[in-house]
């Protein structure tokens, strides 16, 4: 046991400082395509468009804006005669409820319990959710905690584009939630259906089934920016600028 608290003491903490400082770590973003990005010609603009299988891209003559909602992270527009721009950044998150006041109370800044719900994710978001446990992410240290009944949670965090079979569960499991609650729909899926929906299978998303209070796109979005839309709930954190306009417009 001394050999393993000396080990310890001489590591040093390696979870991640943020929010209190950047995150600069190689690796722990994907990235995004930059909203908005002047190409050289229309007919390259259109070749951008035309990579996307998600319908991310939209060419107006010679440049290309960005639905941030629907971006896969293939690369696809990375490279060729169309290649759009890319950035790093994880503060992706958005507040779909209007106004500027944090969505809950100065109470829950360092005590937000959360209830996860696969609404028929294919395990890409639950994975990276599954990292704000681990010792590198840590959310215990922002007084995030994942609760396993909705009668104990604040939060409803839903991955997945809401499968026909899971429509009743999550409306259960809101139903069953204190007020005040709320949603947090986080990757493509669940956002807007995406690959997925809405089909003969799936919804287009958890708004088609819940009001949604913060948005956290990416397929899969990072542990960061995950962590990003969860202090956004609580006031501790703002949305960035470019996150603003990579995202306006794409409200259903």
């Amino acid at each position: 046991m001394t050999k393993w608290i000396l080990k310890g003491l001489a590591t040093g903490v390696k979870s991640t400082r943020y929010p209190r400082r950047p995150e600069e770590a190689a690796g722990t973003t994907p990235g995004l395509p930059v909203a908005h990005s002047l190409l050289f010609s229309p007919a390259a603009a259109e070749v951008a468009e035309r990579s996307c299988p998600a319908g991310a891209l939209a060419a107006a003559g010679a440049e290309v804006s960005t639905d941030a909602r629907r971006c896969l992270h293939c690369l696809r527009c990375a490279s060729g005669p169309g290649a759009v721009p890319w950035e790093g950044g994880h503060e992706w998150a958005r507040r779909v409820a209007s106004g500027d006041a944090p969505l809950f109370g100065r109470d829950f800044a360092r005590s937000l319990h959360i209830r996860v719900v696969d609404a028929g994710a294919c395990d890409a978001c639950l994975s990276e959710i599954k990292q704000l446990n681990k010792p590198y992410y840590n959310m215990h240290r922002l007084g995030l905690f994942l609760t396993p009944t909705p009668r104990h949670a604040d939060v409803l965090l839903v991955a997945g584009p809401v499968t026909h079979a899971m429509r009743m569960p999550l409306l259960k499991a809101y139903e069953a939630m204190p007020t005040p609650l709320r949603v947090v729909a986080v990757g493509g899926c669940a956002l807007t259906g995406c690959l997925f929906g809405p089909s003969f299978a799936s919804r287009g998303g958890v708004r088609d089934v819940l009001p949604v209070d913060v948005e956290v796109p990416g397929c899969p979005p990072p542990p960061l920016a995950i962590l990003h839309g969860l202090l956004l709930l609580s006031g501790r954190a703002t949305e960035p600028q470019g996150t603003k306009k990579a995202l306006r417009g794409a409200t259903s």
